[in-house]
């Protein structure tokens, strides 16, 4: 077979593994013999293993796995062995540490030794810290006295007759545009992600509407009862093209850790993902789905996505989509180095992005060397990649891609052989969906949600799918979040609406972002390291679910 994937044709995975073994000649001229420090007798220690005397042979160097992803546009996942088989005798020692708790008050008043430190004397001693490291206490401090301080000198606020913020104090530039008085950008962006901060200062500096410029709100989950509540802001000058929309858990409902989102928060933000996309095709298609400004009901939601596909599947002669595809994402998250790297998401307030994508665009070029080409360009989606794999996996096997892939991993065996460990893969499922690890995981702690019938986009999801695929959603995520996990990026894989493949399956994958991690030239050329086996990744997360489906019911 010529696709290089993971998947065989037979519904088994299929690896490779290296066996090292190699002599290399020695060119170098001198020794540089040093010491480096001395053992604990006195004894010198130097560095003689560093300057070998003729050639270097290694006889059998760490075994490395090679597990092309199941997908081949992916790359291929290295793991290696020696690592691997120290976790997979405890493999729930896979979890992150916890946050440690840093008050710069606290040191102040041990400093001083005394119990109370005014926060004028906290603000004097501040503002004679380097930039850095007011960066580096806006970003892990959790005392809010310290952040409060920090506050201050971020931006001018006002405040009521109690004390607290009420607003900012705002000004208008030299282009006579309305701004915020804000002393410090970066100190107060790094601030107002802080979820220690208290949430009256979150509200005035970046989570009352308004507060972050002029986007406007085209849309609104708020049932009675209910204390969800999120806002559908309209990005208009967006840098995906044609705009985006963004479903954020609003002001009154403040979800800066995975531990506060709740099941009808879920509900709530991907019910505004479906309803933007299904109005918006049924605009495109020539019909009017809504009567004034309201929320469509779950029932009535249900009625509008069969009204689009009959439409679709009636009209063959109709003029083709202008928008034929989704892009959804969700970055949760927030962290800034002191260096001023921003390390993941714009916002730590929860929000999930989406927008359609158009089937094709014009070419800004015509004539090359005076001769016409292409007027105009498909455009690109990630989904797309998936599809025209599926289409290469049936023309070279006769097999379909993901009914195969479910066997494989259904009927997964180890890495390593071993006949009494762990050998699932699956975390979750029920009729719908899937959640799993993927054999050969790009992010190091990479889980996949996938549908388990042939629904490739949201649009051949019916009602009982996209609460499965929600509630999936959310045990996923509280699951990384068991595990420590502060950062993840998660991303949809769909089909074109107008895609004639029935093999394809709506594939979300959740990607952490683990510390010491960043990405480096490996990851650029898509060759991923990981230190543990998918098999045993899978037994931890298995160990921290229960508690995550269980404050998933719906």
């Amino acid at each position: 077979m010529d696709l290089r994937t993971c998947v065989d044709p037979s519904g088994q995975f299929v690896y490779g593994i290296h066996k090292p073994r190699f002599k290399v000649e020695n060119l170098r001229e001198k020794d540089y013999i040093t010491v480096l420090g001395s053992l604990p007798n006195g004894q010198h220690f130097e560095n003689q293993e560093n300057f070998p005397v003729g050639a270097v042979e290694e006889r059998a160097a760490d075994w490395i796995f090679e597990i092309p992803n199941a997908f081949p546009f992916r790359g291929a996942t290295f793991i290696v062995k020696s690592r691997a088989d120290i976790i997979a005798a405890n493999p729930a020692a896979i979890i992150l540490p916890q946050r440690p708790s840093v008050s710069f008050s606290d040191v102040i008043k041990q400093w001083y030794s005394r119990q109370m430190v005014s926060t004028k004397e906290i603000n004097q001693i501040l503002t004679t810290l380097p930039e850095p490291m007011l960066l580096a206490l806006a970003a892990n401090s959790t005392d809010r006295q310290d952040l409060i301080c920090l506050a201050d000198l971020s931006a001018e606020f006002l405040y009521d007759p109690s004390g607290r913020p009420m607003g900012l104090a705002y000004e208008k530039d030299n282009q006579g545009k309305t701004r915020a008085r804000i002393k410090h950008q970066t100190l107060f962006h790094i601030l107002a992600n802080n979820n220690f901060l208290p949430n009256d200062y979150k509200d005035v500096m970046v989570l009352k509407p308004g507060v972050q410029g002029e986007n406007q709100i085209v849309g609104e989950w708020l049932n009675e009862g209910s204390e969800s509540h999120v806002f559908e802001y309209l990005r208009r000058n967006s840098y995906i093209p044609w705009g985006h929309y963004a479903a954020n858990m609003a002001n009154d409902a403040v979800r800066y850790e995975i531990s506060d989102l709740t099941m009808s928060d879920m509900t709530a933000m991907r019910h505004l993902y479906y309803q933007r996309s299904y109005i918006r095709l049924a605009d495109e298609l020539g019909f009017s789905p809504t009567s004034g400004r309201r929320m469509m009901s779950i029932r009535k939601l249900e009625e509008l996505r069969n009204r689009i596909n009959d439409a679709l599947s009636s009209d063959k002669k109709r003029t083709p989509l202008q928008f034929n595809c989704t892009l959804w994402g969700w970055n949760f998250g927030f962290d800034f180095a002191p260096s001023h790297y921003r390390l993941h998401a714009s916002h730590q307030q929860i929000h999930q992005q989406y927008a359609l994508i158009p089937a094709r665009i014009s070419s800004g070029c015509r004539k090359s060397h005076g001769k016409e080409i292409l007027a105009e360009l498909t455009t690109f989606s990630c989904g797309d990649l998936i599809s025209a794999f599926v289409k290469d996996y049936r023309w070279q096997t006769g097999k379909k891609f993901f009914e195969t892939y479910i066997k494989a991993i259904q009927s997964n065996s180890r890495l390593d052989n071993k006949q009494k460990a762990e050998v699932r893969l699956v975390v979750y499922a029920d009729e719908h969906v899937m959640v799993f690890i993927p054999k050969a995981q790009t992010s190091q702690w990479e889980i996949q949600l996938m549908t388990l019938k042939p629904v490739g986009n949201i649009l051949e999801a019916d009602t009982a799918t996209r609460k499965a695929l929600d509630r999936a959603m959310l045990i996923t995520i509280k699951m990384l979040a068991a595990m420590g996990v502060k950062l993840v990026a998660t991303i949809e894989y769909s089909k074109r609406f107008d895609s004639p493949e029935t093999d394809q399956r709506l594939l979300y994958a959740f990607l952490p972002r683990l510390p010491q991690s960043p990405g480096a030239f490996t990851e650029a050329q898509l060759r991923f390291i990981n230190n543990h086996y998918p098999e045993d990744f899978a037994s931890a997360c298995r160990t921290r679910g229960s508690e995550a489906i269980k404050t998933s019911e719906i």
